[in-house]
């Protein structure tokens, strides 16, 4: 079953509201340079109220790292870095997803590509004070609604980073698998040679997976940008294995530059940037995080 409804000629997923929000769409129509789809929804809701966004259906296309089909959800009507409740794709239902203020934006993003059914998803306006989560839930200061398992993981993942305030340990959970050397030849000589598996916030078991992943990344060696590019995605896929137990990420500063140097020519070669950078530690302590 479809989900798509045409809008000025190209097909967009249903978002339905179940009370008074209003929610204008615009499309981006692809272009000679690109072959890329994007829907716009910016939902509005009375003052004194916040968006709640609930995925009913969810089936797009699979992948290792949301970057060719995905849906994006925003707090407010900016669409930076800074704002962003979640970058979904695959099959598993998202969890439910709150704004902090009276505006939300979802962003949906495809391009020609593998085809599946889209999504469905409906959207309220909620009292600030009818504001809660379900107790399968943890609440962000900012009102967003998480899995509890995402509570003090070493990763932020509330826009206001409540979820890792107060945690002894705010880097990666320790593993019980032992380092191992580095194999990936595109990840070679970094500046540390030891990694761990699995590698649990991608879902890859092995560096043989990782190195599948990698693969799509060849194709931007010739960008003069690809060196930065390529630290971060080996930081990201072959985290550094820390001699005080667990795997660090990289550094937000790895990120920024990253995304400095290259978000740029990917945007010129039709590819939005990858990753969210606000996500990784805010650090240059070694301890805290890897400068690949």
């Amino acid at each position: 079953m479809s989900f798509c409804v045409m809008t000025e000629g190209v097909c967009c997923p249903f978002l339905c509201a179940t009370d008074a929000p209003t929610a204008k769409t615009t499309v981006t129509r692809p272009t000679a340079a690109t072959s890329t789809k994007l829907c716009t929804w910016r939902i509005s809701v009375a003052e004194g109220h916040v968006v709640r966004l609930t995925f009913r259906n969810f089936s797009l296309e699979t992948q290792d790292v949301c970057e060719f089909d995905y849906v994006e959800v925003h707090d407010g009507a900016d669409t930076g870095d800074g704002s962003v409740l979640g970058r979904f794709c695959g099959t598993s239902l998202p969890a439910e997803l709150t704004s902090s203020g009276p505006v939300m934006t979802v962003l949906f993003v495809a391009d020609e590509g593998v085809a599946d059914t889209g999504f469905y998803a409906t959207y309220r306006a909620v009292s600030l004070s009818e504001r809660t989560c379900s107790p399968a839930q943890f609440a962000c200061g900012s009102g967003e609604c998480l899995h509890q398992e995402w509570l003090c993981d070493g990763w932020i993942d509330c826009t206001d980073g409540t979820d890792e305030q107060g945690c002894e340990n705010t880097t990666y959970p320790p593993f019980t698998s032992a380092c191992e050397p580095i194999q990936v030849e595109m990840c070679r000589n970094l500046s540390y040679n030891l990694t761990s598996f699995p590698n649990i916030w991608l879902s890859i078991s092995d560096q043989r997976e990782a190195a599948e992943v990698l693969r799509q990344y060849r194709v931007l060696t010739e960008l003069p940008c690809f060196q930065p590019l390529r630290r971060l995605a080996c930081g990201l896929l072959l985290p550094q294995c820390s001699p005080h137990g667990g795997v660090l990420q990289p550094c937000r500063s790895v990120c920024l530059a990253a995304e400095q140097q290259c978000g740029h020519a990917l945007e010129l070669l039709g590819l939005a940037w990858p990753f969210n950078c606000h996500l990784s530690p805010d650090s240059q302590d070694p301890v805290e995080c890897s400068l690949p």
